[in-house]
């Protein structure tokens, strides 16, 4: 398994076939046109061609590029963290039902940012870390979890895959009686903010949230990519893949800290949004195939372009209210997984 362990971010492409690699430049198109399309049409729009040739005026340039810009690329890192996420826990699971937040990282991410909405003004003086306050209790929630089943499991490898997925259950469980609770307590204000964040949105985003977020998704995908031939072995079953000379450990290790990362900082940008990591990577095996060199990557890419359009379908079907974008993918996800489960059933 030499060359496996050689592999680096960009030789995932070697192992695609030449159908695959033009559904990933279709899909990398249907990313780019949704991303213009996202930049122009709002509440306040801009022509695509005075967008494309750059000649904006100063409220228009204004809007672009404080607004509108740090919004869209947040969706965009957003859907690529959720489907790449998806696809590498169904490969890890060796289950098409597996999702982002089955191991619990998005529950622990949500319970972090539910304490601070709840709790966070009489404990936390807002001086301290200001604007940074929600994501970073978030992501904290999201680590608190990694630590959890990183002991319980004796580093993601005494007791296999299946114990780590009862973990999961167990600490979304848990967290959803929490999270409860402090509906319960919390007061008007502080119950429509937590419920509008359990819904999903990109409307806070501006460029000094987002920044660390690029850093720590493009990261994480970026050092994804590589082990995806190794998912593939792991297919096999974990003894098979060993014999083969691939480190198991190691690889559910990184699997589950990529995915993780980047579910942790997209929760605690953007709020609970279901069902992306669990019906793009489907539709990319649908599509163009099952190995994960081409599944991961189009995953990505797949789940940028969409995540991009059900933010401006977000934007623009109640103006100028907007809709929560979590409604949106779960409106379009529910039906999906039904159908899925009744294919799988037959």
């Amino acid at each position: 398994m030499k060359n496996l362990n050689n592999i680096n971010c960009f030789d995932f492409i070697k192992f695609i076939n030449s159908k695959q690699k033009f559904i990933l430049f279709s899909f990398l198109v249907l990313l780019i046109f949704s991303f213009i399309l996202s930049l122009g049409i709002g509440s306040f729009s801009i022509p695509i061609i005075n967008l494309i040739n750059f000649e904006l005026s100063d409220l228009e340039f204004k809007v672009l590029s404080e607004i509108r810009t740090p919004r869209v690329l947040l969706a965009c890192l957003v859907g690529a963290s959720l489907g790449i996420t998806g696809a590498s826990l169904q490969g890890l699971f060796r289950n098409p039902l597996a999702d982002p937040g089955l191991i619990g990282v998005s529950a622990g991410a949500a319970l972090g940012a539910s304490f601070v909405i709840v709790l966070g003004t009489r404990f936390i003086p807002e001086f301290l870390f200001g604007i940074f306050i929600l994501p970073i209790s978030a992501i904290s929630g999201a680590s608190l979890v990694i630590f959890f089943l990183y002991a319980f499991t004796g580093g993601f490898g005494s007791k296999g895959t299946t114990y780590m997925l009862l973990i999961g259950i167990a600490i979304n469980a848990l967290a959803s009686v929490i999270i409860g609770i402090l509906t319960y307590v919390s007061t008007d204000s502080q119950l429509r903010g937590l419920t509008f964040w359990m819904m999903g949105s990109f409307g806070a985003s501006n460029w000094l949230l987002i920044s660390p977020a690029i850093i720590l998704i493009l990261g994480s995908i970026l050092l994804m990519l590589p082990i995806s031939r190794k998912i593939d072995v792991l297919q096999l079953g974990e003894s098979e893949a060993l014999r083969l000379g691939v480190d198991v450990q190691n690889l559910k290790l990184k699997i589950v800290l990529f995915s993780a990362t980047c579910v942790g900082a997209s929760v605690a940008l953007s709020g609970m949004i279901g069902f992306v990591g669990l019906v793009v990577p489907h539709l990319v095996r649908l599509i163009g195939g099952v190995n994960h060199s081409f599944l991961l990557a189009g995953s990505a890419i797949l789940g940028a372009a969409l995540m991009t359009s059900a933010d401006l379908l977000s934007r623009i079907l109640i103006q100028p209210a907007e809709l929560p974008v979590g409604l949106l993918t779960s409106a379009i996800g529910a039906p999906f997984f039904l159908w899925l489960i009744i294919k799988i059933k037959r």
